[in-house]
């Protein structure tokens, strides 16, 4: 099985590529879903109960991703190494788990798989990928997504500020698509892609 890995910026949209690929026949590896499932395994939260206390769950007895952002993407140097350390936990798990995911797809012979990773090249799984995508969308665009979707300005600037430069990934990449419009038009872009793929 071949993989594509997409990128982009926060909220440029994605999971909305992903989909679109999917609905041309990929598989899909969901990084931030997984990421989800990681903060869920009873070691992790041992081990995250140990670091940050009980600040960090919530009335359900599991980690409270929120609360966990205010600590991990606090401003200034504070943040950092809680980041760093967070990560050194949760990234070798969360590639384990794609692999099982990409073994299981690869197993059921699917040709292509999309890796949808926000943090695709400062985990080191664009190692993975025979293409990478960026995903392109305008910071005003991004941020008023990201707003619609119940963040706030300081947190959509936090979790901005901690990633790689989108211009250095946009140069990285093999393609970009450019989201910035309406989901037809991103889709044509995807379909144009996919085609230069499976010739």
């Amino acid at each position: 099985m071949r993989i594509i890995g997409i990128t982009g910026g926060v909220a440029s949209g994605k999971s909305l590529v992903a989909q679109q690929f999917a609905k041309l026949g990929a598989g899909v590896l969901d990084a931030d879903r997984v990421g989800h499932e990681v903060l869920r395994l009873p070691h992790i939260e041992a081990t995250v109960r140990r670091h940050w206390g009980d600040a960090v769950f919530g009335p359900d007895g599991r980690i409270d991703r929120a609360r966990l952002a205010r600590i991990v993407f606090a401003p200034g140097p504070e943040g950092q190494p809680e980041r760093q350390y967070l990560e050194q936990l949760t990234h070798p798990e969360i590639a384990r788990l794609l692999r099982q995911q990409a073994d299981s797809l690869a197993a059921a012979e699917t040709p292509w798989a999309v890796l949808d990773a926000a943090l695709l090249w400062e985990a080191g799984w664009d190692w993975w990928c025979e293409k990478t995508v960026f995903v392109e969308a305008p910071r005003e665009v991004r941020l008023a997504r990201a707003l619609a979707r119940g963040w706030d300005q300081e947190g959509f600037a936090a979790r901005e500020g901690v990633q790689e430069s989108l211009d250095l990934k946009r140069a990285r990449a093999d393609v970009v698509i450019d989201n910035s419009g309406s989901p037809q038009r991103t889709q044509a872009q995807v379909e144009q892609f996919w085609a230069s793929l499976i010739r």
